[in-house]
Protein backbone atom coordinates (compact mmCIF):
# COMPACT_ATOMS: atom_id res chain seq x y z
CA UNK A 1 0.00 0.00 0.00
CA UNK A 2 1.08 3.65 -1.07
CA UNK A 3 0.05 6.98 -0.37
CA UNK A 4 0.41 8.64 -3.44
CA UNK A 5 0.83 12.44 -3.86
CA UNK A 6 -0.13 13.48 -6.79
CA UNK A 7 0.37 17.24 -8.43
CA UNK A 8 -3.05 17.74 -10.69
CA UNK A 9 -1.49 20.58 -12.19
CA UNK A 10 -2.76 24.03 -12.33
CA UNK A 11 -6.31 23.58 -12.85
CA UNK A 12 -6.89 22.30 -16.84
CA UNK A 13 -7.46 18.48 -16.30
CA UNK A 14 -5.07 17.87 -19.26
CA UNK A 15 -2.07 19.09 -17.66
CA UNK A 16 -1.65 16.14 -14.77
CA UNK A 17 0.80 13.76 -15.89
CA UNK A 18 0.42 10.88 -17.36
CA UNK A 19 1.56 8.89 -14.35
CA UNK A 20 -0.38 10.97 -11.98
CA UNK A 21 -3.91 10.52 -13.95
CA UNK A 22 -2.88 6.34 -14.04
CA UNK A 23 -2.77 6.47 -10.73
CA UNK A 24 -5.84 8.54 -10.17
CA UNK A 25 -7.77 5.83 -12.22
CA UNK A 26 -6.10 2.91 -10.48
CA UNK A 27 -6.06 3.86 -6.86
CA UNK A 28 -8.78 2.28 -5.04
CA UNK A 29 -9.32 5.74 -2.70
CA UNK A 30 -8.90 9.10 -3.80
CA UNK A 31 -8.47 12.08 -1.44
CA UNK A 32 -8.65 15.19 -3.26
CA UNK A 33 -8.60 18.82 -2.54
CA UNK A 34 -11.37 20.08 -4.04
CA UNK A 35 -11.44 23.49 -3.39
CA UNK A 36 -8.40 23.86 -6.21
CA UNK A 37 -8.69 20.34 -8.01
CA UNK A 38 -11.40 20.61 -10.33
CA UNK A 39 -13.78 17.14 -10.61
CA UNK A 40 -12.90 16.68 -14.26
CA UNK A 41 -9.32 15.48 -13.07
CA UNK A 42 -10.78 13.01 -11.44
CA UNK A 43 -12.66 11.72 -14.26
CA UNK A 44 -11.92 8.25 -15.16
CA UNK A 45 -11.37 7.09 -11.55
CA UNK A 46 -12.49 3.58 -10.29
CA UNK A 47 -12.30 4.59 -6.56
CA UNK A 48 -14.67 3.16 -4.28
CA UNK A 49 -13.74 5.97 -1.80
CA UNK A 50 -13.56 9.42 -2.93
CA UNK A 51 -13.20 12.05 -0.38
CA UNK A 52 -13.20 16.00 -0.54
CA UNK A 53 -10.84 16.95 1.95
CA UNK A 54 -11.39 21.33 1.61
CA UNK A 55 -13.45 20.89 4.77
CA UNK A 56 -11.54 18.41 6.74
CA UNK A 57 -8.63 18.93 9.14
CA UNK A 58 -5.09 17.16 9.39
CA UNK A 59 -6.04 14.56 11.70
CA UNK A 60 -9.21 13.70 9.93
CA UNK A 61 -7.13 13.27 6.62
CA UNK A 62 -4.40 11.11 8.35
CA UNK A 63 -7.20 8.91 10.13
CA UNK A 64 -8.54 8.31 6.24
CA UNK A 65 -5.02 7.40 5.64
CA UNK A 66 -4.58 4.98 8.44
CA UNK A 67 -7.76 3.77 7.39
CA UNK A 68 -6.87 2.94 3.72
CA UNK A 69 -3.31 1.49 4.90
CA UNK A 70 -4.91 -0.65 7.52
CA UNK A 71 -7.59 -2.32 4.76
CA UNK A 72 -4.25 -2.51 2.29
CA UNK A 73 -5.75 0.09 -0.25
CA UNK A 74 -3.27 2.67 -2.31
CA UNK A 75 -4.67 6.33 -1.80
CA UNK A 76 -4.40 8.88 -4.46
CA UNK A 77 -3.89 12.24 -2.46
CA UNK A 78 -4.50 14.62 -5.33
CA UNK A 79 -3.59 18.45 -4.64
CA UNK A 80 -2.95 21.44 -7.32
CA UNK A 81 -0.14 22.21 -9.35
CA UNK A 82 2.91 20.58 -7.65
CA UNK A 83 3.02 19.99 -3.90
CA UNK A 84 5.93 20.38 -3.17
CA UNK A 85 5.39 24.07 -3.45
CA UNK A 86 2.67 25.79 -1.27
CA UNK A 87 0.59 21.97 -0.76
CA UNK A 88 0.92 21.45 2.84
CA UNK A 89 2.39 17.69 2.43
CA UNK A 90 4.96 18.05 4.49
CA UNK A 91 2.82 17.72 7.77
CA UNK A 92 1.19 14.59 6.10
CA UNK A 93 4.46 13.00 5.15
CA UNK A 94 5.70 13.62 8.73
CA UNK A 95 2.48 11.88 9.60
CA UNK A 96 3.00 9.28 7.71
CA UNK A 97 6.53 8.16 8.47
CA UNK A 98 5.80 8.09 12.29
CA UNK A 99 3.02 5.90 11.58
CA UNK A 100 5.28 3.66 9.26
CA UNK A 101 2.94 4.30 5.88
CA UNK A 102 4.86 3.79 2.38
CA UNK A 103 4.87 7.19 0.38
CA UNK A 104 5.29 8.72 -3.23
CA UNK A 105 5.26 11.98 -4.26
CA UNK A 106 4.19 12.66 -7.84
CA UNK A 107 5.25 16.20 -9.31
CA UNK A 108 2.74 18.38 -11.04
CA UNK A 109 2.89 21.45 -13.58
CA UNK A 110 3.10 24.11 -11.53
CA UNK A 111 0.96 27.78 -10.81
CA UNK A 112 4.15 29.62 -12.54
CA UNK A 113 4.41 27.33 -15.26
CA UNK A 114 1.01 27.53 -16.34
CA UNK A 115 0.99 31.57 -15.78
CA UNK A 116 3.93 31.42 -18.42
CA UNK A 117 2.07 29.68 -20.90
CA UNK A 118 -1.14 31.81 -20.80
CA UNK A 119 1.35 35.01 -21.37
CA UNK A 120 3.20 33.12 -24.07
CA UNK A 121 6.67 34.35 -22.37
CA UNK A 122 10.12 32.86 -21.04
CA UNK A 123 10.94 33.61 -17.72
CA UNK A 124 14.36 33.36 -18.27
CA UNK A 125 15.93 35.69 -20.65
CA UNK A 126 20.00 36.47 -21.65
CA UNK A 127 21.16 39.56 -20.34
CA UNK A 128 17.70 40.22 -18.00
CA UNK A 129 17.33 37.28 -15.79
CA UNK A 130 18.05 33.93 -15.50
CA UNK A 131 16.67 33.66 -11.89
CA UNK A 132 13.17 33.00 -11.19
CA UNK A 133 12.18 33.48 -7.33
CA UNK A 134 9.53 31.51 -5.65
CA UNK A 135 7.36 33.66 -3.13
CA UNK A 136 4.73 34.35 -1.31
CA UNK A 137 3.62 36.87 0.36
CA UNK A 138 3.61 37.54 4.36
CA UNK A 139 0.32 38.12 5.86
CA UNK A 140 -0.93 35.49 8.69
CA UNK A 141 2.37 33.43 8.56
CA UNK A 142 5.72 35.15 8.94
CA UNK A 143 8.22 34.63 6.70
CA UNK A 144 12.08 33.47 7.64
CA UNK A 145 14.81 35.76 8.35
CA UNK A 146 16.47 37.13 4.81
CA UNK A 147 12.60 36.58 2.80
CA UNK A 148 11.03 39.42 3.04
CA UNK A 149 9.74 40.82 -0.63
CA UNK A 150 11.83 43.88 -0.56
CA UNK A 151 15.37 41.44 0.57
CA UNK A 152 14.16 39.26 -2.51
CA UNK A 153 13.53 42.05 -4.83
CA UNK A 154 17.37 43.32 -4.66
CA UNK A 155 18.09 40.61 -7.43
CA UNK A 156 16.10 41.82 -9.62
CA UNK A 157 15.10 38.63 -10.78
CA UNK A 158 12.03 37.21 -11.93
CA UNK A 159 9.61 37.25 -9.03
CA UNK A 160 6.47 34.71 -8.62
CA UNK A 161 4.40 35.78 -6.39
CA UNK A 162 1.40 33.66 -4.61
CA UNK A 163 -1.21 34.47 -2.29
CA UNK A 164 -0.83 38.33 -2.19
CA UNK A 165 -2.88 39.42 -4.90
CA UNK A 166 -4.93 41.64 -2.05
CA UNK A 167 -1.91 43.37 -0.82
CA UNK A 168 -1.59 44.08 -4.36
CA UNK A 169 -0.61 47.68 -3.47
CA UNK A 170 1.66 46.93 -0.84
CA UNK A 171 3.60 44.45 -3.05
CA UNK A 172 4.11 47.22 -5.46
CA UNK A 173 5.47 49.93 -3.01
CA UNK A 174 7.88 46.93 -2.13
CA UNK A 175 8.85 46.21 -5.29
CA UNK A 176 8.93 49.85 -6.62
CA UNK A 177 13.02 51.05 -5.63
CA UNK A 178 13.64 47.71 -6.88
CA UNK A 179 12.38 47.25 -10.03
CA UNK A 180 11.03 50.72 -10.97
CA UNK A 181 7.46 52.40 -12.14
CA UNK A 182 8.38 50.62 -15.46
CA UNK A 183 8.03 46.99 -14.80
CA UNK A 184 6.34 44.95 -16.73
CA UNK A 185 3.77 42.81 -14.43
CA UNK A 186 1.05 40.62 -15.14
CA UNK A 187 -1.55 39.12 -12.68
CA UNK A 188 -3.02 35.86 -13.50
CA UNK A 189 -6.70 34.54 -11.55
CA UNK A 190 -6.90 30.79 -12.34
CA UNK A 191 -4.62 29.65 -14.81
CA UNK A 192 -5.47 27.43 -17.36
CA UNK A 193 -9.08 27.14 -15.44
CA UNK A 194 -11.71 28.09 -18.06
CA UNK A 195 -12.62 31.31 -16.28
CA UNK A 196 -8.86 32.54 -16.55
CA UNK A 197 -8.43 36.03 -15.96
CA UNK A 198 -5.15 37.98 -16.81
CA UNK A 199 -4.36 41.74 -15.58
CA UNK A 200 -1.11 42.94 -17.37
CA UNK A 201 0.97 46.41 -17.06
CA UNK A 202 3.74 48.25 -14.60
CA UNK A 203 4.31 48.74 -10.93
CA UNK A 204 2.87 51.82 -11.78
CA UNK A 205 -0.68 50.68 -13.11
CA UNK A 206 -1.17 47.18 -11.67
CA UNK A 207 -2.64 47.98 -8.31
CA UNK A 208 -4.97 49.86 -9.72
CA UNK A 209 -5.67 47.88 -12.78
CA UNK A 210 -6.35 44.62 -10.44
CA UNK A 211 -8.49 46.44 -7.91
CA UNK A 212 -11.08 47.15 -10.61
CA UNK A 213 -11.61 43.58 -10.98
CA UNK A 214 -12.85 41.02 -8.91
CA UNK A 215 -9.77 38.79 -8.21
CA UNK A 216 -9.41 38.71 -4.56
CA UNK A 217 -7.81 34.73 -4.36
CA UNK A 218 -6.53 32.14 -6.68
CA UNK A 219 -3.71 34.38 -8.38
CA UNK A 220 -0.68 34.13 -9.21
CA UNK A 221 1.75 38.04 -9.68
CA UNK A 222 4.91 37.87 -12.02
CA UNK A 223 7.30 40.65 -12.07
CA UNK A 224 10.10 41.35 -14.42
CA UNK A 225 11.70 42.65 -17.28
CA UNK A 226 11.20 39.14 -19.18
CA UNK A 227 7.31 39.85 -19.61
CA UNK A 228 8.46 42.64 -22.18
CA UNK A 229 10.55 40.35 -24.86
CA UNK A 230 10.81 42.49 -27.57
CA UNK A 231 14.64 43.89 -27.93
CA UNK A 232 15.95 41.07 -26.00
CA UNK A 233 19.28 39.73 -27.31
CA UNK A 234 18.90 35.88 -28.79
CA UNK A 235 20.14 33.39 -26.98
CA UNK A 236 23.39 30.90 -27.48
CA UNK A 237 21.36 27.58 -27.98
CA UNK A 238 20.72 28.10 -31.68
CA UNK A 239 23.14 30.59 -33.07
CA UNK A 240 24.62 30.47 -35.95
CA UNK A 241 28.38 29.95 -33.51
CA UNK A 242 26.53 26.23 -32.48
CA UNK A 243 27.48 25.32 -35.92
CA UNK A 244 30.93 26.05 -36.18
CA UNK A 245 31.58 24.37 -32.77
Amino acid sequence: MTVFFIGAGPGDPELITVKGQRLVRSCPVILYAGSLVPPAVLEGHRAHKVVDTAPLTLDEIVALLEDAYAQGFDVARVHSGDPSLYGAIGEQIRRLRMLGIPYEVVPGVTATAACAAALGSELTLPGISQTLILTRYATKTSMPEGEQLGDLARHKATLAIHLGVRHIARIVEELLPHYGEDCPVAVIYRASWPDEERVTGTLADIAQKVQATDIERTALILVGRVLAAEGFADSTLYGAQKRQD
